[in-house]
């Protein structure tokens, strides 16, 4: 059995990041986080889907925006309140899911238990 890998402090930081970017009116520039995140997690199993959640939810409004008929100056402003809301909370998500993979890394292997199998505490 390997050890799983733990995402680094630095992605922890950018995935952070993410949403408060997209909440400060910062879309286009979140894309930064979201490709350090994206990037450096690509090799963990359990980190790559809430990744990927993630990259789904920043570059289908990017897309969206590009490639259609939109005349907003920047990705904040094409952004209703309801896809911003949409964006940051899959980021928070993914950004707690990812901190709860890299706890459950650092765990000692005796104490996390086997997969299946129910823990103590349910």
């Amino acid at each position: 059995m390997s050890t799983p890998i733990r995402p680094s402090k630095a992605v922890l930081v950018a995935a952070w990041a993410f949403p408060v970017m997209v909440l400060g009116q910062f879309a286009l520039l979140g894309g930064i986080p979201v490709a350090i995140v994206l990037a450096r997690t690509l090799r963990s199993r359990d980190a790559r889907w809430w990744s990927g959640l993630m990259a789904a939810a920043y570059v289908i409004p990017l897309a969206v925006w590009l490639l259609g008929p939109s005349s907003a100056p920047s990705l904040s402003k094409f952004l209703s309140p309801v896809a911003t809301g949409v964006v940051v909370a899959a980021g928070v998500v993914a950004a707690a899911r990812l901190q709860f993979v890299r706890r459950r890394a650092a765990a000692p292997v005796g104490s996390r238990p086997a997969p299946g199998t129910p823990s103590a505490t349910s």
